[in-house]
């Protein structure tokens, strides 16, 4: 599957949380780090949709965001998978 089947997946309207994460690799004392961070939550499709849109057409090169629908109440490790975005060994050389 491709980037644009995930997030077409995520933006089915199903009632469900819309959850955007952005994975980022920082600078901190000379020493790279991965980030994941939550940063856009709403159960509104088209909101999801054009913030997703807006954030990745002002991103940094090395920056990642995903969308990710989510039940309410639920607890995600349960699910087959989750919100997450992997950063590999070879992001932070």
């Amino acid at each position: 599957m491709t980037y644009q089947d995930y997030v077409e997946m995520a933006l089915e309207e199903n009632g469900q949380t819309k959850l955007i994460l952005k994975g980022e690799v920082s600078i901190e004392q000379s020493e790279k780090i991965g980030v994941v961070s939550v940063v856009f939550i709403t159960k509104n499709v088209q909101k999801a949709k054009l913030k997703l849109d807006e954030l990745n057409s002002n991103k940094n090169e090395d920056d990642y965001y995903m969308l990710y629908s989510c039940p309410e109440d639920t607890d995600l490790t349960e699910l087959s998978h989750y919100p997450s975005i992997q950063i590999t060994k070879e992001d932070l050389e």
